[in-house]
C-alpha cells in the first residue's frame, strides 16, 4: 500500500463524516455504505497504510460516536459482544496458527472470558454530592483516541476486551499489533468494524496498521493525535510508552508465585496449580510460574499432581530439560534467558527434546529444584513450572515476594491459616491476590469479577477497563438543588 497523502485523508474524513450525519445525535444512524476510496490506501475499514491516516479516521469515528446516545453505544458493545460470540473460536484457531503458541483450546476460553466478563458502559455511573452550597455532579468523559499496542500472546482477547472497555468509555483506539500475530489481528479489527458498522456506529471506530513494526509502534506512542496509550507486553515496549510523554498505562511482565502451607487442601491445590499453570501452556502473564511449598506437605503435594495431569521430573531429568529450555543463564537468583523456540508449545513437545513422552492428557511438568534455580527466578511462559521446598510459610512468602521481583503483578497462597493469607496479601501488594484457587479466578474465571487482559501493574492501575479510560468530569451548580 502507498503513504496516505494528507488531502487523501482529509478526503476519507469528508466523506465518511458525511455518511454519519451525527447532527441529530439522538436518532439511529444508518450503517453506511462503503464508500469507494480507490487509491487512498484504506485496505478495509479499520486497517490503514499509515499510522497517521489510522489516528485522522480513528478522531473522526470518535467525534461521530460522541453525539450519539448513551444508549447506542450500549447497542454497539453488545454487537461486539454478538460478533465475538460467533467468531471467536475461528479467531482463537488463526491466532493459534499465526503464533504457535499455547492452546487452541484455551484461546476460544480466553475469547468467550473477554467477550462475555469484560465490562461495558454499565460501569461507568455519575456521582452526585449536594450541600447547603448546592449540588456538584461528577461525570466521566473519554480521552478521545486511545493507542494500544497488543501482545503476540494473547492477541485476540486482548483487543476484543480493550475495544469493549475504551468503546463503552466513549473512546476510538488504534491498535499496533503485534508483527507475529498480525494476520489475526487485521481479521479481529475487521469484524469489529462490522459489528460497530451493524449497531449503527461509524465506520473506523477500532482502526490499525496493515504492517506493523516496532517503528510503527514507536510513531503511534509519540503521535500528536493520540491522547492515551494502553500498551501491553514487555519491560522495553513499557518503559518506551512511560517516556513517551503521554499518560500511559501499561501491562508489563509478571512472575507469579504460589505459596502452600501446611495447612492448605493438598488435592485443591494440585489441581488448582495444575490448572492454573497449564492454561494455554503457560503464555498468560497472571499464570502461576513458581511454587513454594512447606517442607512437611511438600512430598504430599508432590504426589497429588500426577492425578490432575501434571508430570513431575526426576533429577536427572530436571538437569537434561535445563538445557533445552534455557538458551542462557545468570547464576543462581537471577532470571534467565527462555528459550524462544519452546514458548507456549505443549509438554509433550519440550518433553520431547530429552527423549520422553507422556500422555496427551499431561498439561504441565514439575520440576522440583533449589530456591536459588534460574527457572524460579524467570517468567518462563511454557508450561514447566519449578517447585521449591522451604522451612515454613513466613519463608515462603518471603521468598515468593522476591521471585515476583516487585512487579506487584500476580501472586496466589493456599492456606486455611488466615494469619498467613493476610500477611502474604499486605507483603505482596499485587493487582492480583488470589487465595485457594487459580490465578484465573483473579481474571473472572471461576471467581467473582469481570476481567481483563490489560493488567497495568508497572503504572499503579491494576485491572483495566472503562473506568480507566475515562476523565472524571466536575459540573458545580451554586446554591440550588439541596433538595432536603
Amino acid at each position: 500500500m502507498s503513504k496516505l497523502t494528507d488531502s487523501q485523508v482529509d478526503l476519507i474524513a469528508t466523506k465518511v463524516a458525511s455518511l454519519l450525519n451525527p447532527s441529530q445525535g439522538a436518532e439511529p444512524i444508518q450503517a453506511p455504505v462503503v464508500p469507494d476510496l480507490g487509491q487512498t490506501g484504506q485496505a478495509h475499514y479499520g486497517v490503514f497504510a499509515t499510522v497517521d491516516a489510522a489516528v485522522k479516521a480513528t478522531r473522526v469515528a470518535y467525534e461521530a460516536l460522541n453525539k450519539l446516545t448513551l444508549e447506542q453505544r450500549v447497542t454497539i458493545i453488545d454487537s461486539i459482544r454478538a460478533k465475538m460470540r460467533i467468531h471467536g473460536e475461528e479467531l482463537a484457531r488463526q491466532a493459534h496458527a499465526e503464533t504457535g503458541m499455547g492452546r487452541f483450546e484455551d484461546k476460544v476460553l480466553k475469547n468467550q472470558l473477554v467477550t462475555e466478563k469484560t465490562e461495558g458502559p454499565e460501569a461507568l455511573t455519575p456521582k452526585a454530592l449536594s450541600g447547603d452550597r448546592g449540588l456538584t455532579l461528577t461525570e466521566w468523559a473519554p480521552y478521545g483516541v486511545i493507542g494500544s499496542i497488543t501482545p503476540s500472546t494473547n492477541p485476540t482477547s486482548t483487543i476484543i476486551c480493550n475495544t469493549i472497555g475504551m468503546l463503552a468509555a466513549g473512546n476510538g483506539v488504534v491498535f499496533n499489533v503485534h508483527p507475529m500475530a498480525k494476520e489475526t489481528s487485521i481479521l479481529n479489527v475487521e469484524l469489529l468494524n462490522e459489528a460497530i458498522i451493524e449497531a449503527g456506529g461509524p465506520p473506523n471506530l477500532v482502526t490499525t496498521v496493515a504492517s506493523p513494526t516496532i517503528k510503527s509502534a514507536n510513531e503511534l506512542m509519540h503521535h500528536k493525535g493520540v491522547d492515551l496509550l494502553v500498551v501491553t507486553g514487555g519491560e522495553a515496549v513499557v518503559k518506551a510508552a512511560m517516556s513517551s510523554g503521554k499518560r500511559a498505562l501499561c501491562a508489563g511482565p509478571g512472575n507469579p508465585p504460589v505459596v502452600v502451607d501446611e495447612t492448605a487442601n493438598i488435592e485443591q491445590a494440585a489441581r488448582d496449580i495444575v490448572r492454573g499453570a497449564g492454561t494455554d501452556n503457560g503464555i498468560i502473564c497472571v499464570l502461576e510460574k513458581e511454587v513454594f511449598v512447606v517442607e512437611s506437605v511438600a512430598d504430599q503435594l508432590l504426589a497429588a499432581f500426577p492425578r490432575h495431569g501434571a508430570v513431575v521430573l526426576k533429577s536427572h531429568e530436571v538437569n537434561q530439560l535445563e538445557k533445552v529450555i534455557f538458551e542462557k543463564t545468570h547464576g543462581m537468583r537471577k532470571p534467565g534467558v527462555m528459550n524462544k523456540e519452546m514458548i507456549g508449545k505443549d509438554i509433550q513437545y519440550i518433553l520431547s527434546k530429552i527423549g520422553m513422552q507422556v500422555a496427551d492428557d499431561i498439561r504441565i511438568a514439575i520440576m522440583p529444584v533449589s530456591v536459588g534455580h534460574p527457572l524460579i527466578w524467570t517468567e518462563q511462559l511454557m508450561p514447566v513450572l519449578p517447585l521449591a521446598r522451604v522451612p515454613n510459610v513466613d519463608q515462603a512468602i518471603d521468598l515468593a515476594k522476591a521471585a515476583e521481583h516487585n512487579f506487584r503483578h500476580t501472586a496466589v497462597i493456599h492456606s486455611q491459616n488466615i494469619n498467613s493469607l493476610s500477611r502474604m496479601a499486605r507483603v505482596m501488594g499485587c493487582s492480583i491476590f488470589v487465595k485457594n484457587g487459580p490465578t484465573l479466578a483473579g481474571l473472572g474465571y471461576g471467581g467473582e469479577g469481570y476481567t481483563s487482559f490489560s493488567i497495568a501493574s508497572p503504572t499503579g492501575d491494576g485491572l483495566t477497563g472503562p473506568h480507566s479510560f475515562v476523565r472524571p468530569i466536575r459540573c458545580v451548580l451554586v446554591d440550588n438543588f439541596r433538595i432536603v
